[in-house]
């Protein structure tokens, strides 16, 4: 099943959303214009390779130069067309509404610290991976998981895959379903597995708890109707 769209109408336009996608995309692009060779240079300097931080002396041995962007950058780089599409989708349902309650600003802020958190949290939990981890999803599960709590009760208009059929859940069990997946991950160990290696579940779980507990000094006050017959 994939999320096709959520029920929330919006009362701003969400320019920082729509800069985020675009971002991501050219990015993307810019990645696929390169030479594999050179492709994969940039993803190793670019992306977030955990060791090179919490093993220095490798790090130095292996040529990486002194450089902390890639805590950063690493959050517009993806690995192919399917998953730039699959988060950019997400960040399309997610952000915009909460872009909506915290002002273009704001939710930029916002958005930026959950990735950033995530990223520290993948690190932290595969202090020796030398996999250059890339992707926008763990500054995009903060953004769930503001959403979480600001749209509970918010209808996710699912499609069901090869079917033309479409139904609603609601967004607090979308969510939660999509928790409980990524805690089945790393508590059977397949978040660590050789070939689960491309995908930073700690990391999906320490952005969605960063968005859980630091959206609210993001909110703008005048804003705090917005959406609120989807809250508790």
């Amino acid at each position: 099943m994939i999320p096709f769209r959520d029920t929330v109408p919006l009362e701003h336009t969400p320019w920082i959303t729509w800069t985020l996608i675009l971002g991501n995309l050219l990015m993307f692009l810019h990645g696929q214009s390169l030479e594999p060779d050179d492709l994969r240079s940039f993803q190793y300097l670019h992306g977030l390779v955990a060791a090179r931080y919490m093993h220095p002396d490798w790090a130095s041995t292996s040529g990486f130069p002194v450089d902390y962007t890639p805590l950063v950058t690493s959050m517009f780089l993806h690995g192919s067309w399917l998953h730039l599409i699959f988060n950019m989708w997400l960040l399309w349902i997610f952000g915009d509404n909460i872009e909506d309650r915290m002002g273009g600003v704001r939710y930029l802020a916002f958005y930026l610290m959950c990735g950033l958190i995530a990223g520290l949290t993948h690190m932290y939990a595969n202090p020796v991976s030398v996999v250059p981890t890339i992707g926008a999803s763990g500054a995009i599960a903060g953004v769930m998981g503001a959403y979480f709590f600001l749209f509970p009760y918010a209808r996710i208009v699912i499609w069901v895959f090869f079917l033309p059929l479409f139904i609603e859940v609601p967004a607090i069990a979308f969510l939660g379903l999509w928790v409980i997946i990524q805690l089945y991950k790393v508590t059977t160990g397949l978040g660590s597995s050789a070939s689960y290696s491309d995908v930073a579940w700690f990391g999906h779980l320490g952005g969605f708890l960063a968005g859980m507990f630091l959206y609210r000094p993001f909110l703008l006050r005048e804003r705090h109707r917005l959406g609120s017959r989807y809250r508790f």
